[in-house]
């Protein structure tokens, strides 16, 4: 991902940020470290859901049920992934780290923003600002 997925809700953005980071590592380790990688990502994940789960619960988040699903399914795959990378299939781990890196960009841009909308909405009565930094193409 050349650049950070923002959306305007700070805790959001910072929790992406971190998946962001967490998911590059995991493109980047070594063989030895992929476990454990892929180990911090779930635990990542799990956390990271839970928190976007219960925001849309509290929140009555409208399409909350087709969000959920993504998240249960997400954990799911990592839940078969990590017993086969720990017995030494780190294909399966590498290719469920790309799959994660293509699937996040149009999650966090469809659903994602639109929680971050209806919460910023739900606190502020305003849909949340976000300026991009333009890039010059040379």
């Amino acid at each position: 991902m050349s650049q950070p997925i923002v959306l305007g809700h700070d805790e959001m953005d910072e929790v992406h940020a971190e998946f962001e980071a967490l998911l590059a590592a995991a493109g980047d380790c070594s063989d030895e470290d992929l476990p454990g990688t892929l180990d911090a990502l779930t635990s990542h994940l799990q956390s990271h859901f839970a928190m976007e789960d219960d925001w849309m619960s509290r929140g009555e988040f409208p399409p909350r049920d087709c969000h959920a699903a993504e998240h249960a399914a997400v954990l799911k795959s990592a839940s078969e992934v990590r017993p086969l990378v720990a017995a030494g299939n780190l294909v399966v781990g590498r290719s469920f780290i790309r799959a994660l890196a293509e699937w996040f960009p149009a999650h966090a841009t469809h659903l994602d923003s639109a929680l971050a909308t209806w919460i910023c909405k739900q606190r502020l009565g305003a849909k949340p600002l976000v300026f991009h930094r333009r890039v010059a193409s040379h």
